[in-house]
C-alpha cells in the first residue's frame, strides 16, 4: 500500500509529552500501527516517554536531532535510525538550527 504521507493533512500539536514547541505530523494510522512524517520547529521537542505495548522507529529524513534513549544520548541525521523496543522511553530534540523531519513507525510490540 503506498503511502503519501506529505499529502496527508497536518495535524500541529503543541507540548507532545511535555515537550517544547509543536510537532507538525502528516499521519496514517490503522489497528496496528501509526506512520507519520514528524516536523519540529529549531529548539522544540517530543518529551520524553515510555512505550507501553508498542515500539516506536526513528528515521532522520532531514535536519539534525538528539535523541535520549534511557541513560543514553543519540545524534539523529539524515539516514540515521534510532529503535525504542517496548518497555522502553525516549524523547526527541531538534538541536539544529533548521527545521528537523523525521519518518516515524509506532507499532505493536508483539
Amino acid at each position: 500500500m503506498e503511502l503519501k504521507l506529505r499529502d496527508i493533512p497536518v495535524q500541529i500539536v503543541p507540548h507532545v509529552h511535555n515537550g517544547e514547541g509543536d510537532l507538525h505530523k502528516n499521519t496514517f494510522e490503522d489497528e496496528d500501527a501509526r506512520i507519520m512524517l514528524l516536523t519540529l520547529a529549531p529548539g522544540a521537542s517530543i518529551g520524553r516517554h515510555t512505550h507501553t505495548g508498542e515500539f516506536e522507529v526513528y528515521y532522520g529524513v532531514s535536519g539534525r536531532g538528539k535523541v535520549l534513549y534511557e541513560d543514553a544520548e543519540e545524534t539523529l541525521l539524515p539516514g540515521d535510525c534510532h529503535y525504542c523496543p517496548n518497555g522502553h522511553n525516549h524523547s526527541l530534540i531538534n538541536d539544529g538550527d533548521v527545521p528537523l523531519e523525521v519518518f516515524a513507525i509506532v507499532a505493536k510490540g508483539h
